[in-house]
């Protein structure tokens, strides 16, 4: 497919109405402390309306993420320099099962699925952010370093509060931002407690169409958008 194509097929939602199941969008995250994109996901709109708009990342999808300026993956630095060292972005597949992202209109986290291979449901994963912006192309955020793992069995616990702290030190987080990411947190807890939507929806259970194909990134993935819109 040429990028002209697939430029076309992700041009059909953002402010001027909701995206049909089968498109294929953006789901990028602009960098801590600055303003360019530096993670970019081709996905597949599963569902797109005034409550959720649900979107599917294949397995093997072309994706841009962060590595540092040499090539060495964020994860693997120490976290003292992790957030400090330049960095640059670089293209890279999804590895292993795809993901089912789920983002209710103006809320300051998504929601991952994730399964192990033979579609055995894995955990839910709350990913602490900016509420979703849309355009056009897609969807943009920032991500906030906390985020909170779901298991079946209704139990979750926290995740990455080192890197929430080190992110503070660093000053890529000011004090009323970290609180309200807290807040946010707080919040997401309590929906996990009553086990509102998503969990007591069945998303465990959606199944992505056979016939979509996998989104490919286009050239201008990191591209200013005209408009967005919340």
């Amino acid at each position: 497919m040429a990028d002209g194509e697939v430029m076309r097929r992700m041009g059909t939602g953002g402010s001027a109405g909701f995206w049909a199941p089968g498109s294929q969008i953006l789901w990028r995250y602009r960098e801590n402390g600055g303003k360019r994109f530096h993670i970019a996901r081709p996905v597949t709109v599963a569902r797109d309306d005034e409550e959720v708009l649900a979107v599917w990342m294949a397995p093997g999808t072309e994706c841009m993420r962060p590595v540092l300026a040499d090539g060495t993956p964020v994860h693997v630095e120490p976290l003292e320099s992790r957030y400090t060292k330049p960095r640059v972005a670089r293209s890279s597949r999804w590895l292993g099962t795809g993901v089912l992202k789920l983002a209710r209109p103006g809320e300051p986290w998504s929601v991952w699925l994730f399964w192990e291979p033979g579609w055995e449901f894995k955990n839910w994963y709350v990913n602490l952010e900016e509420p979703l912006a849309r355009w056009e192309g897609g969807v943009d955020s920032e991500d906030h370093f906390l985020d909170i793992s779901v298991h079946p069995d209704r139990s979750w616990h926290w995740r990455d509060e080192d890197e929430f702290a080190q992110a503070q030190r660093d000053g890529l987080m000011d004090p009323d931002l970290a609180e309200r990411v807290r807040a946010a947190g707080r919040d997401a807890v309590e929906v996990i407690r009553a086990w509102g939507a998503p969990y007591s929806q069945g998303w465990q259970h959606w199944r992505p169409d056979p016939s979509w194909a996998v989104p490919l990134l286009p050239e201008d993935w990191d591209r200013t958008p005209a408009h967005v819109s919340s």
